[in-house]
């Protein structure tokens, strides 16, 4: 419904009128209190006004009322309920973060350690290539020292022996 289409609240009876008339001219009748924009007035007699207005008020605005408490009641229920929930998700929401960030620094640390063990097995091998390098280096120097050894017995060995001098004969 919208506004212009509501119904127009019923009317309200003319005693309750008189009643809340009558209250307001004690209210303006007051005696001020020296000093101060306070007024005085009997409250036994404004209280009973009021249980008077009060037990004239209809049957409706009574139910109204105890609807409008009901009401008040139940938001007053649902919202703490949603302010269970909210806390309730709201904790679940910083565990699944702080899961989020282990993991996250989990993978972060994985990584790292991959990364380290790449760059030692890269120190690992081509600190073995050069150790392989300089041990065929110095291998290829000794072969190359025995070869020319080699070489020179051969040469030594193919090249023609004096003739030996022959000893005298006596005769």
């Amino acid at each position: 419904m919208t506004e212009d289409s509501r119904p127009a609240p019923p009317p309200i009876p003319g005693k309750i009128i008189d009643h809340i008339e009558a209250l307001i001219v004690a209210v303006e009748e007051a005696r001020p209190v020296p000093l101060s924009q306070s007024v005085m007035f009997n409250r036994d007699e404004f209280v009973d006004r009021l249980r008077v207005l009060q037990e004239e008020l209809p049957e409706e605005l009574r139910a109204a009322r105890w609807m409008v408490r009901q009401r008040e009641t139940y938001i007053a229920r649902t919202n703490e309920k949603a302010r269970e929930a909210l806390a309730a998700a709201q904790v679940r929401s910083e565990e699944m973060v702080s899961e989020s960030y282990i993991v996250e620094e989990a993978v972060e640390e994985a990584n790292r350690l991959v990364r380290n063990a790449e760059r030692e097995a890269e120190r690992i091998r081509l600190e073995a290539e050069d150790y392989a390098e300089q041990q065929l280096s110095e291998a290829e120097t000794v072969l190359g020292e025995l070869l020319r050894y080699v070489r020179e017995s051969r040469a030594e060995l193919h090249r023609a022996l004096p003739v030996p001098i022959e000893p005298p004969v006596s005769e």
